[in-house]
């Protein structure tokens, strides 16, 4: 089993930034790959961006490059995300998501393991 435990979401107006933060613990040499997803209200949850765990190559969703950026810090088994420019339409459940195979990673279904979810609410 995996645990993740997502932080770092909050009140922003829009413009401003943020980095999520997603410590991973349990089995980690199972993972494969970190995703986030997000999920607005009333959506259908929605990929962001998913980083290889030990290869390094990144993916992300559709127009969603210009301002998120995924990394992550292996000795400290935490997959972050920063969000710059922030809208008021990047308000939503940001959750963090592990994979433990590399067959898309775009994709909800792929994932064996997801964190409880952090608030990102953007005001304009």
């Amino acid at each position: 089993q995996v645990q993740l435990v997502e932080s770092g979401g909050g009140l922003v107006q829009a413009g401003g930034s943020l980095r999520l933060s997603c410590a991973a613990s349990g089995r980690t040499e199972s993972i494969y790959a970190m995703g986030w997803f997000r999920q607005a209200a009333e959506k259908e949850r929605e990929f962001v961006a998913a980083e290889s765990w030990r290869g390094g190559s990144t993916y992300y969703g559709d127009s969603m490059k210009e301002r998120f950026t995924i990394s992550s810090d292996n000795a400290l088994n935490t997959v972050y995300l920063q969000i710059d420019s922030l809208k008021p339409t990047d308000t939503a459940v940001y959750y963090c998501a592990a994979a433990r195979n590399g067959y898309g990673v775009v994709s909800v279904g792929n994932y064996a393991y997801w964190g409880q979810g952090t608030q990102v609410t953007v005001s304009s």
